[in-house]
């Protein structure tokens, strides 16, 4: 089956600071290159509704939340990469159109980065550090745990209100041209928690689907990165206040959001890819703890996405088994349907949906080494350029 034959498509876009934001927009110019279209400016100009290649629904986590919101606000690529590149200082002429959300506010380091309140006195930190006693009745992390209690460097605060201000007239998940979920991770307990446009909340064991927070408050608790950022507070209906942090703490890609939510054709963007050795760098165990750290993150993340796609294979493989020994077998269709019915239902993958995965190659050293929070022009192009490479390789397979 062609792309263009799907009935609703979805993007899934992750996190990993300004680097996988930028490795997305490149993703998103490949898809535009080939004859995707991405979210009219707002339901009632929905001109493009019908076009077979329209995203219709966007899933966000992290940075991936931040351009997620960007598109199905129905602003264009082009205002998105000119907002990062006039934060970075780059002087890029502002095209303006007949949308009137064609235009964004550049995005400056101010915008990403408002500093945790618990660090602005540091005089008053040092001596909660110091002047307990005893210090410490174990080991290091013991001395940690009760002098160093500042819950992150950082605060998304800023990006709740650029969203709010700048970006989000109705600042409502209800008021976009498209249907956008964004996924966090409760604090303080042991659950995923989609925000969306849902008539009522809805708790599962594991997973809550919510509809109590406005669109920027739900991106800044996604973004919510620790140590750098603090856990950001959303207050639901009954007046409680809820603690929130990164979206990709559980999963790492909640592809299941969108399938569940109607796509057939769900394409997923993410910018983790581990350091594979090469000659020119060397052994990461030169290069210092933080590219040491990045590595062990990045190992766990991929391990994690590739178990998660070999799940998704497996079981689509399961179920096609299953129906293709019932035929063998003379059994009457309507029985089949029935059991795959079940076999959809128990495992929660639908084998009709298909999933494209786009990230960079493992052999590209170099966009491993890229910084994750930098605004610099020559970065920003750069991974940019790696992303549309990275989409327009693995697109290559499909027929459009």
């Amino acid at each position: 089956m062609r792309l263009s034959e799907r009935k609703k498509i979805a993007l899934v876009l992750s996190g990993g600071g300004i680097k996988a934001a930028a490795f997305h927009i490149g993703v998103c110019l490949a898809l535009r290159e080939k004859g995707f279209h991405f979210s009219p400016e707002s339901p009632a100009e929905n001109k493009e509704a019908n076009h077979p290649l329209t995203f219709k629904i966007y899933v966000g986590s992290s940075a991936g939340s931040v351009i997620s919101t960007f598109l199905a606000a129905g602003y264009s690529i082009d205002s998105i990469i000119s907002a990062f590149m006039q934060g970075s200082g780059e002087d890029v002429p502002i095209t303006k159109n007949s949308q009137k959300q064609s235009y964004l506010k550049p995005i400056s380091y101010r915008d990403i980065f408002g500093l945790n309140v618990q660090l602005g006195y540091p005089t008053r930190l040092l001596s909660s550090f110091f002047k307990k006693k005893p210090v410490i009745t174990g080991g290091l992390e013991v001395l940690l745990k009760r002098g160093f209690k500042v819950n992150g460097l950082f605060t998304t605060k800023n990006i709740e209100k650029y969203l709010r201000q700048h970006v989000l007239p109705e600042n409502s998940f209800k008021s976009l041209a498209s249907e956008l979920y964004i996924v966090a991770t409760q604090l303080n307990h042991s659950r995923k928690v989609v925000f969306g446009n849902f008539t009522e909340t809805n708790k599962l064991k594991d997973i809550q689907y919510a509809n109590y927070a406005p669109v920027s408050e739900a991106v800044a608790a996604s973004a919510s990165l620790p140590p750098f950022f603090s856990p950001y507070p959303i207050t639901d209906r009954s007046g409680k206040e809820i603690y929130f942090f990164d979206g990709e703490i559980r999963d790492t890609l909640s592809t299941h959001v969108a399938a569940d939510h109607g796509a057939d054709l769900v394409i997923s963007s993410y910018s983790i890819q581990p350091y594979h050795y090469n000659k020119d760098m060397g052994s990461l165990h030169e290069y210092g703890i933080p590219l040491i750290f990045n590595q062990a993150l990045y190992q766990t993340v991929q391990q994690k996405i590739e178990k998660h796609i070999r799940h998704q294979q497996n079981t689509k493989s399961m179920i096609k088994a299953a129906e293709g020994y019932l035929r063998q077998s003379g059994v009457a269709e309507e029985h089949i349907e029935k059991l795959t019915e079940i076999l959809v239902q128990r495992s929660g993958f639908n084998p009709n949906v298909e999933y494209i995965y786009i990230h960079p190659s493992p052999q590209d050293h170099e966009f491993f080494f890229y910084d994750h929070f930098s605004l610099n022009a020559k970065v920003l192009s750069a991974v940019v350029k790696t992303g549309f490479k990275s989409a327009i390789n693995i697109l290559r397979k499909y027929r459009i």
